[in-house]
């Protein structure tokens, strides 16, 4: 071995072990701060690619396209933040998503609260991440007047506002009956009684499932189903310029996409219980619980190492 490659080998041997010792003091020991990290974490990357690709239409007056452009992004956002925290937390990133997963039987309820606020602080953070990003795009756009409604509004940017046409009963319905479609789906992905999803393929799927619903049920108030994607750039926008019409724009829609989702979840965890997972035959239900104990073991030896 000659001088520089041994050199170089122990320089790799001093980084690896520096790395090592950072991993080990930085590592959080209990599961359920590990989880609320992963959620914020992911939630915050969903806001900043996804309302970032919202930003580039409506600032750059891609008009054109944007729709299109809106959804891709979203649905590729959504993808990337459920690779990032699913290995953790499971990379639910939207508490309509962790509301039918307890409703189930599959999060603790002890866990909801803590994975809802990790959720809404981590769009929150998103939001100031794309407000600082396009600081100066925004202002050069709007001329230093921060809007919700006019040529020049920049509010759904971050949030989701109504069409003129839509009724405040209309559009709860679009977002119960949408975030109803997700969980559907949602299920059937993760589902491994079903046909399932090839292992490391399911954000894929997921992010597929978002670009489909984005697509065919966007029209109405883009399709947020998604309390913290909402509300948390919402109040952002609130403290950052724009002020309260963000909450009174649209005969007071702010809630809708908060409540609307979460009764649009309840359903469509109902739904495939009832349609689907409930008339597994019992042959079934033991190959998949033996395939359950196995994952288990093996994700409990993982922790070990």
């Amino acid at each position: 071995m000659s001088e520089t490659e041994r050199k170089s080998s122990n320089y790799n041997s001093v980084t690896m072990k520096v790395y090592r010792k950072f991993k080990q003091k930085v590592a959080l020991k209990n599961s359920l701060a590990k989880e609320t990290l992963s959620e914020f974490f992911a939630t915050c990357l969903l806001i900043i690619l996804g309302c970032g690709c919202v930003a580039t239409s409506v600032l750059s007056n891609r008009s054109s396209d944007a729709y299109l452009t809106n959804n891709l992004g979203f649905a590729m956002a959504v993808t990337i933040a459920v690779y990032v925290a699913g290995g953790v937390s499971g990379g639910h990133i939207n508490p309509a998503v962790s509301f039918a997963m307890c409703l189930t039987g599959r999060l603790k309820w002890a866990k909801f609260p803590f994975y809802v606020s990790a959720q809404f602080l981590g769009a929150i953070a998103g939001s100031a991440a794309v407000f600082g990003i396009y600081y100066d795009a925004i202002y050069n756009y709007t001329g230093g007047i921060l809007t919700v409604d006019g040529p020049n509004a920049t509010a759904y940017i971050f949030a989701t506002y109504p069409m003129p046409y839509l009724s405040i009963l209309g559009g709860f319905a679009d977002q119960v009956t949408s975030t109803a479609l997700l969980l559907i789906g949602v299920f059937a992905i993760f589902d491994n009684k079903n046909l399932g999803t090839p292992k490391g393929l399911e954000p894929i799927a997921v992010g597929l499932l978002i670009l489909l619903l984005g697509l065919s049920l966007g029209m109405n108030s883009g399709c947020a189903m998604n309390p913290a994607r909402d509300l948390g750039p919402r109040i952002f926008t609130a403290m950052a310029g724009w002020g309260m019409e963000v909450f009174t724009s649209g005969n007071n829609w702010w809630w809708v996409p908060v409540v609307g989702p979460m009764v649009g979840a309840a359903i469509g965890a109902f739904i495939y219980v009832l349609c689907i997972e409930a008339h597994y035959s019992n042959d079934m239900e033991d190959t998949h619980n033996s395939l359950e104990a196995d994952h288990c073991e093996k994700q409990e030896l993982t922790n070990m190492a």
